[in-house]
């Protein structure tokens, strides 16, 4: 019997097998350890300040703090918007909480009826999760004080204090300034600057018209943050003022406007509807622009109701309507200043006359003078003094169209200016190009028919101006050099604006000015159209200017024209004005919506605006307060006739005479 047999190479064979696979195995366990304990290195030695970060990140929080919004100045630094303390309430949506329970409980505390919580309702569900809505502006601090003693009660409730807009004048700058609203999801836009959608924050406010709509990035300055540390579920725990980011202000807008005049200006309109516009004849500063009737723009700031808002739309003397930019008229009478200009400019001598007998027949019509009884003969002096339609009607057919539209663009109607505030409406200064282009789609409306010219002389027909257009004609007639250019914000964060007067000189000539400007006097003489409503009181100080008033209907079939009838189908009143005459400083435009003539309800409301600015003004109010010169006074004979060596006692009884 034969034992078993023992083949030891295949014993080393497999025992270098088992080996090889240990010493590959402790490799690749080694490699493992070693890159663990690598990696545990880089992490403790090299990334500690990056972990250290991200801790910190998930103990503390940083909430946006807007920035204050710059303030916005007169021409002297009378604060016209600004910022006050604001108690405001904020409810934020999270995981289990109830926000309809909520907004009921704090009904309890607050005012928010049925309607008013189920807009706040989708307002809360609509926003980003933990992102804060304002629930409530303005609380009193009785009300504040009710929401933080509950505060631990009231899951996702918060009561803090921000900032909110304040105009100290109301309506009187309301149109020009504008005012700010809470930032909604329609005003986010995909690029430009408010396509950031961090202005959702209710502390974030936007510019909704005027200034601080033009300005809103200049003055929306920098936003902060505030460091707090926050629980595991994100809720604030306590604040750490040492880490708080400070927000950076916006920048101050001063206005060429001056608080003074502005608000009387809104005064002298009362319930009256209409645009009034002070312009300075040197520099083209506006010192006024003033829309009537206003409205608080404290209103809008806080939030209006729909019924307040729908009342303030629908009054048909439109408020919310800037009636110095948006607001297009005839100018009437006003306008026959460029007609004269233009009557010059075509080479006809102005000491020709016309015989004005109440009217004058053309094309089978009578065009009526205002005055019914007519003016006898007048030259272009007279007729721009009386206001006589009847010349301007005769030498319209002898100048045409043209002429006229030409010397009204040189003096600033037809215009849109650069003054830092949209909403300007260009108007209408036809000329036959135009009448062509207007009807491109009507071939036989095409031409210019020669009717048109008389309407169109005394500031009717298809001509529509505004009222700051205006202010720039009476500014460049009165400067009588310069084409000024309107100017109404002097300086953004101290830096000043380009002033109007850098403007190019005026293509008429200058004796052509003067003639006109001297007609425009005679207008505020004894026998103008203006002299009652136009005297100033102010010494030596006399006012330049033009009437007119603007049918907004025709009267052949009939109709009254008088204060009785319908408000929105009466005429509007119309004045222009300068003054000094002697050396002109300020000119002012008014427009008095269905004011029923120049001369009763635009020229008052002007001279009283006038006399405002010039008293304003310390050269002219020191030429006003002067000493006046002693009146001569005839010899005394008597006195003449003492003897030279009168004694003492003589010379004591003399009044006068030493004691």
């Amino acid at each position: 019997m034969t034992g078993p047999s023992i083949f030891f190479e295949e014993v080393n064979e497999r025992q270098g097998v088992f080996h090889r696979r240990a010493v590959l195995l402790g490799a690749f366990a080694g490699l493992g350890l070693t890159a663990m304990g690598g990696r545990l290195a880089y992490l403790q030695l090299f990334q500690t300040q990056r972990y250290e970060r991200l801790s910190t990140s998930n103990q503390f929080n940083f909430k946006l703090m807007p920035a204050p919004r710059g303030v916005i100045v007169d021409r002297n630094g009378a604060v016209l918007a600004a910022n006050r303390p604001n108690f405001r309430l904020l409810v934020v949506r999270d995981k289990g909480t109830d926000t309809e329970a909520t907004l009921k409980t704090l009904a309890s505390f607050v005012p928010l009826d049925e309607v008013r919580q189920r807009r706040l309702l989708k307002d809360i569900n609509s926003a980003p999760r933990r992102a804060p809505v304002s629930v409530m502006e303005d609380m009193t601090w009785e009300q504040f004080s009710a929401i933080s003693v509950r505060a631990p009660e009231l899951t996702g409730v918060t009561a803090d204090m921000g900032e909110v807009r304040v105009y100290p004048y109301g309506g009187a700058f309301a149109h020009v300034i504008g005012y700010v609203a809470k930032v909604n999801k329609d005003d986010i836009t995909a690029a430009g600057p408010n396509a950031d959608s961090i202005l959702l924050h209710p502390g974030f406010r936007i510019g909704k018209q005027g200034v601080e709509k033009a300005f809103d990035l200049e003055l929306r300055g920098r936003p902060g943050a505030r460091k707090v540390e926050v629980d595991a579920n994100g809720r604030e725990v306590s604040h750490h003022g040492e880490g708080d980011i400070s927000p950076q202000p916006g920048a101050e807008i001063q206005l060429t406007l001056d608080v003074d005049v502005q608000n009387r200006a809104l005064e002298v309109f009362g319930e009256e509807s209409g645009g009034a516009v002070v312009m300075d004849c040197r520099t083209g500063d506006i010192l006024c622009m003033t829309s009537a009737p206003s409205f608080d723009a404290n209103r809008f700031v806080r939030g209006l109701t729909v019924a307040d808002y729908r009342g303030l739309a629908t009054f048909e003397r439109k408020p919310l309507l800037d009636k110095c930019l948006s607001g297009l008229y005839p100018p009437g009478s006003t306008f026959k200043t460029m007609t004269a200009l233009a009557i010059l400019d075509a080479g006809i001598d102005p000491d020709i006359r016309v015989n004005c007998s109440g009217g004058m027949n053309f094309g089978g019509r009578y065009f009526h003078c205002h005055k019914r009884g007519g003016h006898g003969s007048q030259n272009l002096r007279d007729a721009i003094k009386n206001s006589c339609d009847t010349y301007f009607y005769t030498m319209s057919l002898r100048v045409g169209p043209d002429r006229i539209a030409i010397a009204a663009r040189a003096f600033g109607l037809g215009q849109i200016y650069d003054i830092g505030i949209p909403g300007q409406k260009k108007g209408v200064v036809p000329d036959r190009a135009w009448k062509k282009r207007y009807f491109a789609k009507n071939e036989a409306q095409q031409p210019w028919w020669p009717g048109e010219n008389l309407s169109y002389a005394i500031g009717q027909g298809y001509l529509q101006v505004n009222c700051l257009q205006l202010a720039v004609m009476t500014a460049r007639l009165a400067n009588g050099q310069r084409a000024l250019n309107p100017r109404l914000v002097r300086s953004v964060g101290g830096k000043e604006l380009p002033k109007g007067s850098d403007a190019p000189p005026l293509p008429f000539a200058t004796e052509h000015i003067q003639y006109v400007r001297d007609g425009m006097a005679a207008v505020t003489e004894a026998g103008g159209t203006a002299f009652r409503a136009s005297q100033l009181g102010l010494g030596d100080i006399l006012m330049a200017g033009k009437t007119g008033t603007a049918q907004v209907r025709n009267y052949d079939k009939g109709g009254s024209r008088g204060q009785g009838g319908t408000w929105r189908l009466r005429d509007h009143g119309l004045f222009v004005a300068f003054a000094p005459i002697d050396a002109p400083r300020y000119a002012i435009a008014v427009v008095v919506q269905h004011g029923m003539g120049g001369s009763t309800a635009a020229a008052p409301r002007a001279r009283e605006i006038m006399r405002t600015t010039l008293l304003k003004d310390p050269e002219i109010r020191a030429r006003i307060e002067k000493p006046l010169p002693m009146p001569e006074m005839a010899p005394d004979l008597e006195l003449d006739n003492v003897p030279q060596s009168t004694t003492t006692e003589q010379t004591a009884a003399i009044p006068g005479g030493p004691a």
